[in-house]
């Protein structure tokens, strides 16, 4: 008898035909093209568009400033330089036209003028000039006689970190100096210590150091509150 032959548990199977062969990159990539370069297209479209309208809206800025910056310079004087302001109110040009009015006002001895100008050029909120334009606006109020509200806008400036150290020194130096005017001595120190805080060795300091010297001392109180008093021949 003869013995069988033995069955393989799991038989590989018998495969026929051409093999299973994996898409290639260009082939997968060729798909893909066809299935989305309308889309592809339409982006590029889009992103050129937009890189034109960029180019074209710098361009026109460029023209725009250009044209402002002749007006500004025909402007010869100050009727011509008031209407440049006003016909092209927002632009930093015609915030340097208002200061040059409120220079030439202040300078005329107009301060309501001036300080009006003045409040005209804060329309520049960047650079030097635009805490020059409030500060002017705060002094010009002051020689108005409008102590109240210059002394709010000085002590706002006085305080702002964001301002150019001169323009606060000065602000807090003119701040001293009126209290000075108004006999409040204690409160114009306090200023004058101000001064020397924001900027100790500049300009407005020595000012500062200059109006200390004229000023009378503190006077000594007593723990009570009374002013102390020292006895002859006593320490």
């Amino acid at each position: 008898m003869s013995t069988p032959a033995p069955i393989t548990p799991n038989p590989t199977p018998v495969t026929t035909g051409e093999p299973t062969v994996t898409p290639g990159f260009e082939h997968r990539l060729h798909a893909f093209w066809e299935k989305n370069s309308k889309s592809v297209y339409t982006l590029c479209l889009v992103v050129l568009l937009a890189i034109i309208a960029q180019g074209a809206y710098t361009v026109y800025r460029g023209w725009q400033d250009e044209k402002v910056a002749n007006e500004y310079a025909a402007a010869s004087n100050s009727e011509k330089l008031k209407a440049f302001a006003t016909a092209n109110a927002g632009h930093s040009l015609a915030g340097v036209a208002w200061l040059r009015l409120a220079d030439e006002a202040y300078a005329a001895g107009k301060y309501a003028d001036a300080a009006q100008n003045y409040q005209a050029a804060t329309a520049i909120k960047d650079g030097p000039f635009a805490g020059r334009a409030r500060l002017g606006q705060a002094i010009s109020k002051l020689q108005a006689g409008q102590s109240a509200e210059a002394e709010t806008l000085l002590k706002q400036i006085a305080s702002d970190a964001k301002q150019m150290k001169a323009v606060r020194a000065e602000a807090a130096y003119q701040l001293a100096s009126n209290a000075s005017v108004a006999g409040r001595n204690d409160e114009a120190l306090k200023y004058l210590d101000q001064v020397t805080s924001i900027e100790p060795t500049g300009t407005w300091a020595q000012r500062a150091m200059m109006l200390r010297i004229t000023l009378p001392a503190p006077v000594a109180t007593t723990t009570g509150g009374a002013p102390a008093i020292t006895l002859p021949g006593k320490p």
